[in-house]
């Protein structure tokens, strides 16, 4: 019990498909590893492009334990696939495409915050706004528990589209943790298995203190996700 009371679980979602959900999951991960946290990275996508990512992570930097929660595995309980290793500390979960709503709660639960990635497009902004009516109401998620954030991905400021976005994200009544620009240390940190605070500072600066906000408001989420729990 001791061990489970410190477990902090991070749910990434938006059925839509590209949003970023990816990019978020594996640059958390990567984060809380290289901070000497036990961190497991769960992958539901079907497309296990979390797990490929982790295949590539060098072995000379600090350890994910990876769990490709996307398939069944024969001959083995899904409990038993989804546990989690002892005195696992922080646990991301990355979610698949197309979820149907009357999923979320097998997602969110548990989870201490969910992040909801939103690209700047008409597009992807309807969707967000769909995601988020629906973690409210089918999910029944309370605003007043402030669990859900949103992260705008793949912005360039100063566009119309990014402005539109801006006012779109104002009208929730949901924090906007992060604004992360478009950039091409995401392709690389992806191609390399890593994260963008393991980079190179001179190259991943600029990007790494977009992260700042929200890796401080996700530390200042409660940590009382049950380790080994199911999704």
């Amino acid at each position: 019990m001791e061990q489970t009371q410190h477990v902090r679980r991070i749910t990434i979602l938006n059925p839509k498909g590209g949003s970023g959900k990816t990019t978020l999951a594996t640059n958390l991960a990567a984060y809380y590893a290289s901070r000497g946290f036990a961190t497991v990275l769960m992958d539901f996508d079907p497309q296990a492009s979390s797990s490929r990512w982790l295949k590539v992570r060098p072995p000379t930097l600090a350890p994910i334990h990876g769990v490709a929660a996307h398939s069944n595995v024969p001959g083995m309980t899904r409990s038993f696939q989804l546990r989690l290793p002892p005195g696992t500390t922080r646990v991301v979960v990355d979610t698949p495409a197309a979820l149907d709503p009357g999923r979320f709660d097998q997602f969110t639960r548990e989870a201490d915050a969910i992040v909801v990635p939103v690209l700047p497009s008409q597009i992807d902004i309807h969707a967000c706004a769909k995601c988020i009516e629906q973690l409210l109401t089918t999910a029944k998620i309370k605003r007043r528990e402030g669990r859900i954030a949103v992260v705008a991905n793949r912005v360039r400021p100063n566009t119309l589209v990014f402005r539109s976005l801006m006012r779109f994200l104002g009208t929730l009544d949901i924090p906007i943790m992060a604004t992360l620009r478009e950039s091409q240390n995401y392709i690389r940190s992806f191609e390399l298995g890593v994260g963008l605070h393991e980079m190179r500072a001179e190259r991943s600066l600029p990007d790494v203190e977009q992260w700042a906000p929200l890796v401080a408001w996700l530390e200042s989420r409660g940590g009382a996700a049950a380790a080994g729990s199911g999704s």
